[in-house]
């Protein structure tokens, strides 16, 4: 019944309070935490509200300092309150996943009780990869999986020490009662070596009910804890990893916020790629020969061994080739399918020696874990193989020369299917060195998963301080599946002053860069710019090549401390770059997005080039030439979007409080001397521009005082 046929039936009508208004909420909210009204964040929130009320997908461009997570937070608590049902939010980093529930949810939550009638609940829910687990670390000596044998003595005791502490972690949180097993709220960091020891996958896990540490567990408390809230905060990793799942990991829920959603598309390619390699196909060989009966793994580990010499001699004699495969290279076709077969086998022979978990629980787990990372493995050879065309190689893609039977054929098709249902085509190619060969595989696109898995149930919210690219949302929106007549579209702006604040420098007299590094020409702009500014500088090189080279250049040409990227751990750089205010700060790509230095700490921004992609990347490279092949441009599509992403993100490093000022100077003339320069331009905070180099060093010899 609605609302209105159920008032009539029990006289209700009229006695129930309004539900309130999400503005009146949100300006309550503001102002019991001491912030300000701001118009751009009043908007946002009433467009969410909008669009989780009509049930109707909304994209909002935020810019930095909008506070856009309170107007997502407010009407979502407030929804989640009224109706009952549960809100997911989803973020790409870690800083901003600790933020919301650190510090912005406990505040809003008890701003907004009373208005709401009861504090509303928030939980934190990670991937099950992320926790300890309790299983594994009352397991054998550390390292296992086989990690021994790739480990020199000193890093194998390193890898022990780590693992030893981890499991007194563990201890002394079963002991406590407190601690929730997560990684990131380990008092100091360890390897991904070590932490790979003592936890498991969502497929590795032998499940609750069949685990001797089940009801401890604590990925399931986790979950358990989520089931319950009103509000559950995830990242993208894990929302990719639902919707790719058969079965929901993530608890029932009816609306999605995705915040930082200019990362969503990478991120869930990143979930959707896998590798092979001989390491990983060695050390599966040694875990299964350990758990199942004797013989079980002989074909596989003589398959890994072929595999190691066989792609390295097919490489040698150019018969494949490093970079993309369009067709797997006949030389590799048949190891490839004897790879397939010997893992099938293998995982058939360790799962018919599984012991009754409740006499030796150890062991049935660690024949889960086996047979789990066959499948996993398995799964990730049909895609390769499924890559090349029937006929290309002489034998048959799907079922190959040597044959498959009975339920092993049936598993492989099943596999080849599900992956082609789930992704569409794959893009497959071969990188690393001779000391590490990897066959990746990784989608041609994600937004058919992300239409028919994200968008068909619920309402999805996405906002960023970067989705108008080139003034429009048309190539977000694309990226997602999502078509204009389905998704609602806002820029709220920023309340920063970017035209009178900013100034957007584009070196137009300097040479387009080439492949040989920056020119002296170059150089030498950089140098006088970063006088200018006297110190104060974030570069933002398109390369670690380029970012070393301009870094060892400018030590001889200024006087002021140059920090590189790579020098020290990124975060200790970024505080002492903040904390130095004549400090300069170069590197690549970690730097382009979430830095944030308010003050007189940054002044001047600089990008060496157009980042667009490199032309060896096989993937971009792949999705560029199926935009030509459909009729699109695919350098606009996919080189040009990439690169002003890249440059939104950059750009807006410089103004971060109200008070900021600055200059992002591009030593690329491509971005004033080109037509599509127009596309970068109107990517980015609305500078005022100029090409006089003069100008510029004025302006920052001024804001030094």
């Amino acid at each position: 019944m609605t609302d209105a046929v159920t008032d009539a039936v029990t006289g209700d009508a009229g006695s129930a309070a309004p539900d309130p208004d999400p503005l009146d909420l949100l300006d309550h909210t503001v102002s019991a935490l001491g912030g300000t009204r701001r118009d751009g964040q009043r908007r946002m929130a009433d467009a969410v509200a909008r669009a989780i009320s009509s049930e109707r997908h909304l994209a909002v461009q935020a810019g930095t300092g909008t506070g856009k997570s309170l107007a997502y937070l407010v009407p979502s608590l407030a929804h989640a309150v009224e109706s009952g049902r549960r809100v997911v939010v989803s973020t790409a980093t870690i800083a901003l996943q600790r933020q919301l529930v650190d510090r912005d949810l406990p505040r809003v939550v008890d701003a907004l009780a009373p208005e709401l009638g009861r504090r509303p609940s928030f939980a934190i829910l990670k991937g099950r990869n992320n926790y300890l687990c309790l299983h594994r670390t009352g397991g054998a000596d550390a390292p296992a999986d086989g990690d021994d044998a790739l480990l020199d003595e000193a890093e194998l005791t390193r890898t022990g020490a780590q693992v030893a502490r981890l499991r007194d972690w563990a201890q002394e949180i079963l002991e406590s009662g407190d601690g929730t097993g997560d990684r990131d709220s380990l008092p100091r960091g360890v390897s991904d070596t070590a932490w790979r020891q003592v936890s498991v996958t969502s497929r590795e896990c032998v499940g609750a009910s069949r685990c001797p540490f089940g009801e401890q567990c604590f990925a399931e408390a986790a979950r358990a804890e989520a089931a319950e809230a009103d509000v559950v905060v995830t990242n993208h990793a894990l929302l990719a990893i639902d919707a790719m799942a058969d079965q929901s990991v993530l608890p029932m829920h009816d609306v999605t916020v995705i915040d930082e959603a200019h990362e969503l598309e990478s991120r869930i390619t990143s979930v959707a790629t896998a590798e092979l390699t001989a390491a990983s196909l060695t050390m599966l060989a040694r875990r299964c020969a350990k758990a199942g009966p004797d013989g079980c793994a002989d074909d596989l580990e003589e398959a890994a061994d072929r595999w190691a010499t066989e792609v390295e001699a097919a490489v040698d004699a150019g018969a494949a080739r490093e970079g993309r495969w369009t067709h797997v290279p006949a030389a590799l076709h048949e190891i490839l399918v004897v790879i397939r077969d010997a893992l099938w086998g293998t995982r058939s022979k360790v799962h018919g020696s599984v012991p009754n978990p409740a006499e030796d629980p150890e062991k049935a787990a660690e024949v889960h874990h086996c047979v789990s990372s066959c499948e996993e493995l398995h799964d990730t050879v049909v895609r390769i193989l499924a890559a090349s065309p029937a006929g290309d190689g002489g034998e048959d893609s799907e079922t190959g020369e040597i044959g498959e039977t009975g339920a092993d054929a049936r598993a492989a098709a099943e596999a080849a299917t599900a992956a082609s249902t789930l992704f569409g085509e794959d893009v497959v190619w071969l990188g690393g060195d001779r000391h590490r060969r990897a066959v990746r595989v990784a989608p041609l696109s994600v937004a058919d998963l992300l239409r028919t898995r994200l968008f068909a149930d619920g309402t999805v919210v996405l906002t960023s301080a970067t989705l108008a690219l080139g003034g429009r949302f048309t190539a977000m929106l694309a990226s997602w599946g999502l078509s204009s007549s389905r998704c609602t579209t806002l820029d709220v702006g920023t309340p920063f002053a970017a035209a009178t604040h900013g100034i957007l420098y584009m070196a137009r007299h300097l040479d387009p860069p080439g492949r040989d590094g920056a020119s002296p020409a170059t150089m030498d702009e950089l140098a006088q710019l970063i006088n200018a500014a006297g110190g104060r500088t974030l570069g933002l090189f398109s390369s670690r090549r380029a970012a070393e080279a301009a870094a060892a250049e400018m030590r001889t040409l200024v006087p002021y401390e140059i920090l590189l990227q790579g020098e020290d751990t990124l975060g200790s750089l970024i505080d002492r770059f903040r904390a130095e205010s004549e400090t300069c700060l170069f590197g690549t790509l970690s730097l382009w997005q979430g830095v944030d230095v308010p003050g007189p700490s940054l002044s001047l921004v600089v990008m060496d080039r157009i980042p667009f992609p490199r032309p060896d990347d096989p993937l971009m490279q792949a999705r560029k030439e199926a935009a030509d092949a459909a009729g699109r441009s695919g350098f606009m599509e996919v080189s040009a979007t990439h690169a002003a992403l890249l440059m939104a993100q950059g750009a807006g490093r410089l103004l971060r409080s109200v008070d900021d000022r600055g200059v992002v100077a591009v030593l690329d003339s491509r971005i004033a001397t080109k037509r599509y320069g127009s596309f970068f331009r109107s990517s980015m905070p609305a500078f005022w521009t100029t090409t006089d180099g003069g100008k510029v060093r004025g302006a920052l010899r001024r804001l030094r005082g």
